[in-house]
């Protein structure tokens, strides 16, 4: 759907490695990349997800990296690495930005088990703030972090984010040069409205193909502390056997149903999974309570598109929701 923030998977990749004889040529994932690579043998955050927690400052980015290249790592001159910053909550004012944050020569580098060159990186969020400059204010839950890697080798070549080959690009962390995490915080406990729109008018059909889609699948998903909840709406028609938690509607086209995140959870993650005819909005509203006129109290945190309260019935507005995780936060005071 429109002015959708199209964030990455929430998964952990290790990325692997596999040493064989080749002539000015790196294979990685099948692609070839001409010249060498900074390639991630292990990269995480602390926070066991996607996630930067911006309560915390000792919460970090972690990766094993290793450079290759014809000569086996003789050519290397030096690795750079950055912080991208990007802001996707702009109401507190626009703090996208890039920074240098290290250099790596030769000299802090160790010899892997290949006899290639690694280094272990604990980079922390307050390593973060203090190479972009950040003073207080500037970011946000729901922002994104990139960190990349440039390489210079010994004759003056450069390879960086641009010369990875687009297959290998995707996924939670992308490799070899990008790695993404969203921007979190310590969740605010309590109950979360979530609202659940269907233009066509017959609930979700979240997978499937053709007219004979029986199966509905997970929908929204909320990551509470290890604990998967999935959250989806049902067909009038056919209530969608084998998904009890499947929310029901009296008309297709609209539900709503709470989602309670406890006292004391720490890591909180909304993510979308599929939406297979491209014809669901969802809309996500912070901590709160229906008033006596039957209104929400809590902040609205995430609208697919700006339908406000009215039910999405126009399929003109519809369209595809990007699989993936979503930016979607209230934090504790």
């Amino acid at each position: 759907m429109k002015n959708i923030l199209k964030l990455l998977f929430v998964s952990l990749i290790i990325l692997p490695f596999s040493c064989h004889e080749s002539e000015n040529v790196i294979d990685f994932a099948n692609e070839p990349i001409n010249g060498a690579v900074v390639r991630g043998v292990e990269v995480y955050t602390t926070e066991g997800q996607s996630l930067i927690n911006s309560s915390n400052d000792e919460s970090a980015f972690v990766a094993t990296i290793e450079e290759q290249d014809v000569e086996d790592g003789d050519l290397m001159a030096e690795i750079r690495m950055y912080v991208d910053f990007i802001d996707y909550t702009p109401d507190n004012g626009d703090a996208s930005s890039m920074a240098l944050a290290a250099t790596y020569l030769p000299s802090d580098m160790y010899e892997g088990p290949h006899g290639l060159p690694r280094k272990d990186i604990v980079f922390t969020w307050g390593e973060m703030k203090a190479a972009l400059g950040f003073t207080g204010g500037e970011a946000t839950a729901g922002d994104l972090l990139k960190i990349q890697f440039e390489l210079e080798l010994t004759n003056g070549e450069v390879y960086g984010p641009n010369d990875a080959a687009g297959s290998i690009l995707g996924g939670f962390f992308s490799s070899p040069y990008t790695y993404n995490a969203l921007l979190s915080c310590d969740p605010a406990p309590g109950d979360y409205l979530i609202k659940m729109y269907d233009c066509y008018g017959d609930g979700w059909q979240t997978t499937g193909a053709g007219d004979n889609v029986t199966v509905q699948t997970q929908g929204l998903e909320v990551y509470v502390d290890g604990d998967v909840r999935n959250y989806m709406m049902c067909s009038q028609w056919n209530p969608w056997e084998g998904t009890p938690d499947c929310t029901p509607t009296a008309d297709g086209y609209y539900a709503e149903t709470i989602a309670n995140i406890p006292q004391g959870a720490s890591v909180v993650t909304w993510s979308w999974i599929n939406d297979y005819y491209a014809e669901i909005a969802i809309e996500v509203f912070g901590v709160g309570e229906f008033d006596g006129n039957g209104e929400w109290t809590g902040p609205l945190l995430y609208s697919s598109v700006g339908i406000g309260n009215e039910v999405l019935n126009d399929c003109s507005d519809g369209g595809l929701i990007a699989p993936g995780l979503l930016p979607i936060s209230q934090c504790a005071q």
